[in-house]
């Protein structure tokens, strides 16, 4: 594969970089001078070019591992045949804040706690950053891309998660105040073990489990980015935008971290089940015109979803 992608990008004017390796890797400045967070990229984000008419960002699992996420994402734009018209990316949310959750950092690199109300999948600060969130990241990205000046052509950013991943966009695509303006934005949510329920109904039993409509399964005692946005703003927000629901039909199994507290097990048995659930849910009752996409032949993984067949039309607008 990397043969392939390296053998195809050499007919184009400039290279993609396409390995989880450092010299794919760009600084996104955020916070206190000389601080950022890693960016995996096809090709340096502040240069821009004429080239791009779409840019696919490809946010990691609970794992933390973009650096297996971008060349997955580069692995798909490969496959679509979209890799000359396409910039991707993969941030980072390194790991930080406790003894069991202590990624290596570059100097100046910020980092991200990785559980509780106010983690990186939902939106929360750096551990020495109050300032800067991990949704504010996304925002940043966002704007950059949508700069007409530096990206001319850019008519659609597509966001896509996979697995904790998943998690972050469902709540993302409520809480996110970034409105670009000539470009697109559509939210791909892979195989997350739960959702943002905008009400306290529920598939499932929740008579033993006090919090389950506590953020971040639902709208209540939020935390982070998020709490600064009214509740009414977030269903608006979530309701009315381009969601797509990525499942693979495979992904049945307790397995790869996936979450049995009772808030979650409120969501379904099951990943697939969960997500199949959540789509009927917010386009029952609140109107919403998301979409859902099954990918038959992918269990838990992210490399799958994002090489499948059935995901291209989805990923590569």
């Amino acid at each position: 594969m990397k043969f392939l992608l390296v053998l195809t990008a050499s007919i184009y004017a400039a290279e993609p970089c396409s390995t989880g390796t450092p010299n794919c890797l760009d600084k996104l400045q955020m916070g206190d001078k000389g601080r950022f967070v890693s960016v995996y990229r096809s090709h340096p984000i502040d240069k821009g070019g004429k080239e791009f008419t779409r840019v696919l960002v490809s946010i990691h699992g609970a794992g933390r591992n973009a650096d297996d996420y971008f060349p997955s994402a580069m692995g798909g734009a490969y496959l679509a045949g979209a890799l000359a018209n396409t910039l991707v990316v993969a941030p980072r949310f390194a790991g930080g804040g406790t003894a069991n959750c202590k990624d290596p950092l570059s100097p100046g690199e910020i980092a991200f706690r990785c559980s509780g109300d106010n983690d990186w999948r939902g939106g929360g600060p750096g551990v020495d950053q109050p300032a800067v969130t991990t949704y504010g990241v996304i925002d940043e990205l966002i704007r950059r891309f949508s700069d007409k000046k530096k990206y001319p052509n850019v008519k659609y950013i597509v966001l896509f998660g996979h697995s904790a991943g998943g998690q972050f966009l469902s709540r993302y695509a409520a809480a996110s105040s970034a409105e670009p303006a000539g470009a697109a934005i559509r939210y791909v949510i892979s195989n997350p073990s739960s959702y943002l329920y905008l009400d306290a109904s529920r598939p499932g039993p929740v008579q033993s489990c006090p919090d389950y409509d506590k953020w971040k399964y639902g709208l209540n005692d939020r935390a982070g980015y998020a709490a600064a946005v009214p509740d009414e703003r977030m269903k608006q927000n979530l309701v009315r935008r381009d969601v797509v629901y990525l499942l693979g039909e495979y992904d049945v199994t307790p397995q790869f971290g996936f979450d049995s507290s009772c808030g979650a097990m409120a969501q379904g048995p099951n990943r697939l089940k969960r997500g199949r659930d959540y789509h009927a849910y917010i386009n029952s009752k609140y109107g919403a015109k998301h979409k859902l996409v099954p990918v038959p032949n992918c269990g838990h993984n992210g490399r799958c979803m994002l090489v499948a067949n059935e995901a291209r039309e989805t990923l590569f607008p």
